[in-house]
């Protein structure tokens, strides 16, 4: 069944421009349906009133935000603040793909606010759409999906600029995705997500990565090298900076400031990290692989996952299907990654491989409301640089109803760490060059 819209962003889940091509869906302002119920609510104490603008809200950095936004994000404003608001409300983000996974994405984006959505499918709206998708009607089949699907989009929030592009993904110049701050690329094979999140790497752009296959899923983030803030009162130890705290997370900075008659640490930290072809190859986790106990708790999702990048690899894109060959094929390469993996051969049931097979290409509503809603939330915190964002992938098992999440990065030396650690970003996080373009390092 299709999900209705929430019109409070995260409440029901668990957890520049553009090109000519596209075109702008307008919608009237005055057309809020609804979402603007926190007008009588006083402003959040951040926010002061400009007197000689009246009703242009200014927060403590001088950013101007108008007083119908504050009422409208009220909530979330107090959750992160009018700063991180205006970050997201200047936001430049790509969604390629609004099915149903998209659907979710979409959704809860332009609730938060986001400046700019824009929507890449080139694919035209099925009958089967509609079963998982709440944007469109069976009067739009056969129209493209993304501009079937944008009227409504609008309709939650006009304030956002939205626009449809209805080119394929494959045919984009690495060039199109330094348009956008966020690339968030939904049910495409390895080869074309490892394409675009390296076009995405040589413009210094973040990239998301997301597909929903029945009751499995997963959610991939390479952010190339993101700094965030974390608060916290201060412990009997002070935090100090410029030290390491995992191979890929190092504390940059740190400030202190009295709340409450308590001392408030304001950490900054900086995440260093992979794109997705080392993501996909990289060995599990220390904490997952370091003995026999933590080894039989990996999901053998992660082993699924990798044979079926590699499935699609071999066949040119497509799905594992009923039939003996694929069947076969598929069994041998999820053996092949479990044992890369150095997993126990016994969580690899025959049972998990059923399922996992039968569930290919379906969509289940429950199951993208999850990943959709974290991935934006993730978008959202990543934004406004606040909180500790996904490092790199999160796996959903829906029959378990568990979301591990795994930070798969390439085995370095203390050498190589402590450079990484030291400088950001090093050459072998940078991008190799696309169409004979230039290597560059990342900032």
């Amino acid at each position: 069944m299709a999900e209705t819209p929430s019109n409070d962003f995260g409440a029901d889940k668990p957890l520049q421009s553009t090109n000519g091509a596209l075109d702008p869906v307008q919608a009237p302002v005055s057309n809020m349906n609804g979402y603007a119920q926190a007008a009588d609510q006083s402003l959040p104490s951040s926010v002061v009133v400009n007197p000689s603008e009246g009703t242009m809200p200014l927060d403590a950095d001088g950013h101007t935000i108008s007083a119908d936004e504050i009422a409208l994000y009220d909530r979330q404003i107090r959750l992160w603040g009018v700063k991180a608001q205006e970050k997201i409300r200047q936001a430049n983000i790509l969604l390629i793909g609004i099915k149903a996974l998209g659907n979710e994405i979409a959704k809860n984006l332009v609730l938060a606010g986001v400046g700019t959505l824009t929507v890449l499918d080139h694919e035209p709206l099925s009958e089967d759409d509609l079963a998982s998708q709440f944007f469109v009607s069976e009067d739009q089949v056969g129209q493209n999906r993304a501009q079937a699907a944008l009227p409504e989009i609008q309709k939650l929030n006009p304030r956002v600029s939205l626009y449809a592009d209805t080119d394929p993904a494959i045919t984009k110049e690495p060039v199109y995705f330094s348009n956008y701050d966020i690339t968030i690329a939904t049910g495409l094979p390895l080869e074309l997500l490892s394409t675009i999140n390296v076009a995405c790497r040589m413009s210094g752009r973040k990239f998301y990565a997301a597909d929903a296959h029945g009751m499995y899923g997963y959610v991939f983030a390479d952010l190339v090298v993101h700094d965030f803030v974390v608060e916290r009162e201060r412990g009997n130890l002070a935090t100090k900076p410029m030290v390491p705290e995992t191979t890929t997370r190092t504390i940059v900075a740190v400030t202190t400031k009295r709340e409450n008659n308590k001392t408030i640490e304001v950490v900054t930290k900086q995440e260093v990290y992979s794109p997705l072809l080392l993501a996909n190859s990289s060995p599990l986790p220390p904490e997952a692989s370091k003995n026999a106990r933590t080894r039989l708790r990996v999901s053998p999702l992660v082993s699924c996952l990798r044979a079926l990048f590699d499935f699609q690899k071999e066949t040119g894109g497509c799905l594992p299907g009923h039939n003996q060959a694929d069947l076969v094929l598929f069994t041998r390469l999820a053996n092949e990654k479990h044992l890369e993996l150095q997993l126990p051969i016994e969580t690899l049931r025959a049972e998990f491989l059923r399922s996992f097979l039968q569930n290919l290409g379906s969509e289940i509503s429950p199951v993208v409301a999850y990943l959709g809603g974290f991935l934006a939330q993730d978008v959202i915190n990543v934004l406004g640089q606040r909180e500790q964002p996904l490092q790199n992938w999160l796996l959903f098992d829906g029959e378990e109803f568990k979301g591990p999440v795994y930070a798969m990065h390439p085995i370095f030396d203390d050498n190589m760490t402590a450079a990484i650690n030291q400088n950001g970003a090093s050459q072998m996080y940078a991008a190799p060059p696309v169409n004979g373009g230039t290597n560059g390092v990342m900032a």
